[in-house]
Formats: structure tokens, sequence, C-alpha cells
């Protein structure tokens, strides 16, 4: 293993460069796996306009609002780490309804966003289409190894002390669900690309 210290801004520059490698016509899912404290959907912005100047739409959607209802989310407690690893982000939805319609001869049309969790309703979102040569940018916490079909995978790794640190006191009780998906899904081993992050001034790519 071999760690590559890199800037952010070089890191934003890379990511374009990779993902707009993909041939044009095709539509391209992007996932940007985090915990919050690594700050995934900071590095979905940044990468709109740089994809933008390469010539490539971008759609950015947040796994956050594909969480379950209250209801199923909270059934054993609002501090469950297990539940919040097993049951709170809504699997069959992100793919019913974003990546499997981007699938090459898919339909294109895809929800950019199911469910408010801050007032536990659905958003109610109509369709949107997707143009062929789209990038999909969809960043969230927990997503990998659950047999979503993602084009290109980016893990922003926390060391565990790292993760403790910046995890505020009110979401410390997560703190076993993120030990247990590094244990159980692996998600470094998993992802095409990884990303140190423990400090975000500082990043370095985990080259294997």
């Amino acid at each position: 293993m071999h760690v590559r210290p890199i800037s952010p801004g070089a890191l934003v520059e890379e990511l374009a460069d990779r993902i707009a490698a993909t041939p044009a016509p095709a539509r391209v899912r992007v996932a940007l796996d985090g915990a919050p404290p690594a700050r995934p959907g900071d590095l979905g912005n940044a990468l709109i306009g740089p994809l933008r100047l390469r010539g490539r739409e971008v759609m950015r959607v947040s796994a956050s609002d594909f969480l379950r209802p209250a209801s199923l989310r909270f059934e054993y407690g609002r501090t469950d780490p297990d539940a919040f690893y097993d049951g709170w982000l809504d699997v069959g939805a992100l793919a019913r309804e974003v990546l499997d319609p981007l699938e090459p001869g898919g339909s294109g049309k895809v929800i950019p966003t199911l469910w408010d969790s801050a007032i536990d309703r659905a958003t109610r979102a109509p369709y949107v289409t997707v143009p062929p040569g789209t990038v999909l940018i969809m960043d969230g916490a927990l997503m990998l190894g659950r047999w979503l079909a993602f084009d290109l995978t980016v893990h922003l790794w926390l060391s565990p002390g790292a993760l403790a640190r910046r995890t505020p006191e009110e979401q410390r009780w997560t703190l076993p669900a993120y030990a247990r998906y590094e244990d159980e899904a692996a998600p470094r081993d998993l992802a095409d690309v990884v990303v140190r992050v423990d400090d975000p001034r500082h990043p370095a790519i985990i080259e294997r």
C-alpha cells in the first residue's frame, strides 16, 4: 500500500479527469462514500464545475434524501447503531429510482429526492430525464457493499481516531456502525479510489 499526498484542488482535478474519460454517450454513476465528517457532499459539489469544463453535465444526488420513514428508522430507538447501519438507507429506492434507470439502455428517468427526513414526508419530487453523457454524483455514507450499481466508487476514509474526534457529540452513537462497516463491508477494498481525509486540508490517495 502506498499513500500519495495530494492537495484538495488536485484531488478534484484528478477525479474529474478520471470521470470525464468515460466515453461521452454513457451516463456515469459515481459514489462519494464517507461519514459526514469526511465531507463527501463538499467533494461532490466541488466536482461540478471541473466536470462541466470537461464537457460533462452533472446531476447531484445525496443518499440522505433516500432515507426510510422515521417509523422504520427508529423502530429500535433513535440511537441504535445496528438499525442505523442496516435500516436507515432505502437501498431499494436508490436502485429503483436513481441508479438502475441510468444503466445502458435504461429509461434515464430518475427522482432526485425521495424523502425529507427532517419533516418525515415524501418530497414528491418529479421525475427528471437524465441526458446521455451526464455524470451522476451521489454522496452519502455506508453505501458500498450493498449491490448498488455504481460505475466509479470513491471512499473517503477516516482513521477510527480521526472519525471519533471529528464526530459531534450528539452523533457519536453512530461510531459503532462505522466500525462495523469497516469490518463487514471493507469499503477500502471495494472502492475504486480511496482517499484518506484525516485532515481535510491534506488528503492522500491510498494506492494499492
